[in-house]
């Protein structure tokens, strides 16, 4: 599995105010977490381009508000409308061996009982109350509610390890 070193952490989808500052949606387990990053990161064709975060607050608890070094007035942050947001790994403080959901896709999910391959993880979806693995099955395709009821266990050396009852799988 290839560790991300720059996950996606959000999207500017608006500007705030008129010195440059800009409206992000947090896609963090919590706005707070995208509020506390020492940086953030814009792709460019170079590479990934740092914007010191100077001042950052939680909106509505979804939005962050954010000042960045580099960008100091409203056409400039006009500019950015759109962009993702990517956090250097190191500082969002993760346990060693965590897995981001942006990393499980192409995992093999595995039967926790029987050690059985049963497919590959192709995609994640967010539907609503719960993430959702795809799983591409010899079979045909599966939907696995990732809760702890269905998934056992996700680790970046042995895959998804998952728990099948009647019926979930083709």
């Amino acid at each position: 599995m290839a560790r991300i070193e720059y996950p996606e952490c959000g999207r500017i989808v608006n500007t705030h105010g008129c010195h440059g500052g800009v409206k992000a949606e947090s896609w963090c387990d919590t706005p707070a977490v995208l509020a506390a990053l020492p940086a953030v990161y814009l792709k460019t064709a170079t590479g990934m381009t740092p914007h010191r975060v100077r001042h950052a607050s939680v909106f509505r608890d979804r939005f962050v508000f954010l000042e960045l070094d580099g960008v100091e007035r409203m056409e400039e942050a006009e500019a950015l409308r759109g962009q993702i947001l990517f956090a250097k790994r190191d500082d969002l403080h993760l346990p060693e061996d965590a897995v981001l959901v942006a990393e499980l896709t192409g995992m093999p999910v595995i039967d926790a009982d029987t050690h059985e391959t049963i497919g590959t993880l192709r995609e994640v979806i967010h539907p609503g109350a719960t993430d959702i693995y795809v799983v591409d099955t010899p079979r045909g395709e599966a939907m696995i509610p990732a809760v702890p009821a269905f998934v056992r266990s996700v680790s970046a050396e042995r895959g998804v390890e998952i728990t099948p009852i009647e019926g979930l799988l083709p």
